[in-house]
Formats: structure tokens, C-alpha cells, sequence
């Protein structure tokens, strides 16, 4: 399976982005994660595809929302009033299998990731 992640860009703070993961096989769960600099790699959102459960870092809770388009074979991350601290590269990440709950917040869960994707937030 190939995901390919877009929709990153440059955005003043309180503005919203949407980023996309389109993936070339059928996966049955999704995560985005995103990486600042100097930082490690960390939870965002992630999506049981069966089912449209859905977990949120409380960092973004409130204000980014995952969602999926099962026709589409798409996940989306709605991004709403954006911080300069939200500033990172997003990676998409996806498994063809129902991740279990307690583990969709792991990166080892997913063996599937796209490239990444840009999003800038400016003060």
C-alpha cells in the first residue's frame, strides 16, 4: 500500500488547512502524526476506518479532526485555528488491518506512511 500525503502549506495563525492521505490499497485504519523540528515524531489523530472510531492527541482535540472517505480510499485532517506551535511536518500512516484501540496512538502500529507534508503556521 502507497499513501500519499497532501495539502500542506503555509497558513497564519487561527487559519485552517486540510491535508489528505490518499492510499492506493484498501487500509482499515489511519493515523496522522507530525514531527517539529528538533522534536520527535508524535500522535496527532488516528481513524478506525470500520467502525469511523476516532482518538485525537489533547494537544488538538477541539480543533483538528480526522475523518475518512471509504470510496475515496481517503483519510482527511481538518486543521481549525492553527497555532505556530501546530508548525510541523505531517506524516499520514495507515494499516489493512483494525488497529486496535490501545494502539492507535503507536507509530509501531502502522507499517504504511506517506512522505509527509509541510504546514507552517505563522504568528
Amino acid at each position: 500500500v502507497q499513501l500519499q500525503a497532501s495539502g500542506g502549506g503555509l497558513v497564519q495563525a487561527g487559519g485552517s488547512l486540510r491535508l489528505s492521505c490518499a492510499a492506493s490499497g484498501r487500509t482499515l485504519s489511519s493515523a496522522w502524526f507530525r514531527q517539529a523540528p528538533g522534536k520527535e515524531r508524535e500522535f496527532v489523530a488516528g481513524i478506525r476506518w470500520s467502525g469511523g472510531r476516532t482518538d485525537h492527541a489533547d494537544s488538538v482535540r477541539g480543533r483538528f479532526a480526522i475523518s475518512r472517505d471509504n470510496a475515496k480510499a481517503t483519510s482527511y485532517l481538518q486543521m481549525s485555528s492553527l497555532k505556530p506551535e501546530d508548525t510541523a511536518v505531517y506524516f499520514c500512516a495507515a494499516h489493512t488491518s483494525q488497529v486496535i484501540v490501545s494502539a492507535i496512538r503507536q507509530m509501531e502500529s502502522y507499517p504504511y506512511w506517506g512522505q509527509g507534508t509541510l504546514v507552517t503556521v505563522s504568528s
